[in-house]
């Protein structure tokens, strides 16, 4: 019958899909990981178990190399949040617009993202919920709507900058034989570079990530290291506060790309990829700690990039009559026309830097965008499904972008500022939930957060 046919394509579209109807209801709920694609985490037989004991969870766990290991890699995607097209447009437009003066504004706001990204990753590993499904339980539906529609512009304005900068790039590298909507149709085709990696397992993906942010380092500090800028006046920037009317719009930027909002609910839900016991403390706790550790170790990395690129253009453009134009595009012929002289053209060092940026910000907003609407919305469909949906939410408006905007024309790098700034706008509807959610006993229990952290 039609309405039995029609049950059979819903049920085709689920995971596992064809299995027996007696499944119980948690089994359609919404997860970020199934239990089989999650990393064992070995526990030793020598470590005491907590059962019973209310204090083991303070007690904090001894050091290992082997775990630490073990851990990492969720934090390394969480950064790529930190390293997109959208921050080296705000690093390139600081750096450029207002010199050194801006780097204090980039450490502290690293800091805050930091800290934010340290309570995402609290609230997923205490709870074994990302932040979106903790909204839908907790919240009325009309919030929860509200919720996800202003978390879907922020990541639809973040996939704008992430694809552009890869089109950007493809254009580069292919000595502008493929047009900028032609890179775009290219990049959008990674969601399935994502699935394919992620059939090989959590930490083949993760591993991906890995060569993608040792590129962007590789080629930023090859760029640092011929254009040669001024250590004294690097370190004045970083410690001496000073901001002027001028580059108001450029701190605004700073903040709105390196604090992302679809990046705080990734991160809740990346730190699930790992078999961590829930009921018990100490689990939790080394858990919280290791995660603590890679998330500092990756945003150090991600610092350090945003450096380079801030400074190379403070040192390059600042003063001269080519600041109030350079944008992702041109900049690399700047560069190119500037420091021309070196062993390996700085244009293409730019580019593939750039692509490497590019390419691991689409496919990790790919990823959360399956997880922000999955959360939000209980949507169980198979991983292939989920990424065409959420692909399709934020390709539509880049060919739009692509099509009707010339990249040598100052529009599209307003548009690249005007988009940090939305990203800031947005901020508080992922900060609000999070730090209400993880200041709940109810919800931590021992792991609550203190009023500090609150306040900070």
């Amino acid at each position: 019958s039609a309405p039995m046919a029609s049950r059979d394509l819903a049920e085709s579209l689920l995971p596992g899909g064809g299995a027996s109807a007696s499944s119980s209801h948690d089994e359609y709920e919404e997860r970020a990981y199934d239990s089989d694609d999650k990393v064992s985490i070995s526990i030793s037989d020598s470590e005491p178990d907590d059962d019973g004991d209310p204090g083991a969870a303070r007690a904090r766990p001894a050091f290992s190399w082997r775990k630490l290991w073990r851990f990492t890699g969720p934090g390394f995607l969480m950064c790529i949040g930190f390293l997109d097209p959208g921050n080296l447009e705000g690093d390139l437009q600081a750096g450029a617009a207002a010199g050194y003066q801006l780097l204090w504004l980039l450490l502290w706001a690293t800091v805050m993202g930091a800290l934010v990204q340290l309570l995402s990753a609290r609230l997923g590993v205490v709870t074994g919920k990302h932040l979106a499904e903790l909204c839908r339980e907790e919240y009325p539906p009309w919030a929860t709507r509200a919720l996800w529609v202003m978390t879907e512009l922020a990541l639809v304005g973040a996939d704008i900058q992430e694809v552009i900068g890869s089109a950007i790039a493809i254009k580069i590298l292919s000595g502008g034989i493929v047009p900028l909507w032609g890179g775009v149709v290219i990049t959008a085709f990674d969601c399935f570079i994502f699935l394919f990696l992620e059939n090989y397992g959590v930490r083949k993906l993760e591993a991906f990530f890995g060569v993608l942010i040792a590129t962007m380092a590789i080629s930023f500090a090859i760029m640092f290291g011929e254009t040669k800028p001024s250590g004294k006046e690097l370190l004045i920037g970083l410690v001496v506060p000073k901001l002027s009317s001028k580059t108001i719009k450029q701190a605004v930027g700073i903040v709105g790309c390196i604090i992302m909002p679809h990046n705080v609910f990734l991160h809740s839900a990346l730190v699930q990829s790992r078999k961590i016991d829930t009921k018990k403390k100490s689990r939790v706790q080394e858990a919280v700690y290791y995660y603590n550790i890679e998330s500092i170790l990756a945003l150090i990395v991600s610092f350090f990039i945003n450096i380079c690129v801030t400074t190379v253009f403070a040192k390059g453009f600042y003063g001269s009559d080519k600041a109030d134009n350079i944008g992702l595009e041109n900049a690399g012929q700047y560069l190119q026309e500037k420091y021309g002289t070196a062993l390996f053209p700085v244009l293409y060092i730019w580019a593939i830097g750039l692509l490497a940026s590019g390419q691991s910000s689409t496919i990790t907003g790919t990823y959360a965008g399956q997880f922000v609407m999955g959360g939000f919305l209980n949507l169980r469909l198979k991983k292939w499904l989920r990424a065409v949906i959420t692909r399709s939410f934020a390709i539509i408006p880049t060919m739009i972008v692509a099509l009707f905007f010339d990249t040598e024309d100052p529009t599209m790098d307003v548009l690249n500022e005007s988009l940090n700034v939305l990203q800031s706008i947005q901020i508080p509807f992922a900060l609000i939930p999070l730090i209400t959610l993880v200041s709940s006993e109810q919800l931590m229990g021992s792991f609550v957060v203190g009023p500090i952290t609150k306040i900070f």
